[in-house]
């Protein structure tokens, strides 16, 4: 039985910053592709990082030098660190995880978390 669980969102100012973690059950982090994603109100989910088997990472244009994806193999824990939060950020956070296929990933996510909200003002 597969389980993530997202934690760490909360309702900060402008400008403050918000570290995410997204503990796994049931799956090993570090042989899925692992993502965060992002939904606002009336907005359509976006892609915010990624981070693949071989720990590469990719971020979104709306987050890079703000964002940073990280993962810990040994807690088999996902994290997202917000900095210089932004009232666009506002949004429901969701982790993420995906069977690579053939090594590679292809953002078709198997499992994904709960959720946890982060609210800028």
């Amino acid at each position: 039985h597969v389980q993530l669980v997202e934690s760490g969102g909360d309702s900060v100012q402008a400008g403050g910053a918000l570290r995410l973690s997204c503990v796994a059950s049931g799956i090993t982090v570090s042989t899925f592709c692992m993502g965060w994603l992002r939904q606002a109100p009336g907005k359509a989910r976006e892609s915010v990082a990624t981070i693949e088997t071989d720990g590469s990472a990719t971020r979104a244009d709306s987050v890079r030098g703000r964002f940073t994806i990280s993962q810990d193999n040994a807690k088999n824990t996902l994290y997202l660190q917000l900095n210089s939060l932004e009232p666009e950020d506002t949004a429901m956070y969701y982790c993420a995880a995906e069977a690579p296929r053939g090594g590679y990933c292809y953002d078709l996510y198997n499992y994904w978390g709960q959720g946890t909200q982060v609210t800028v003002s």
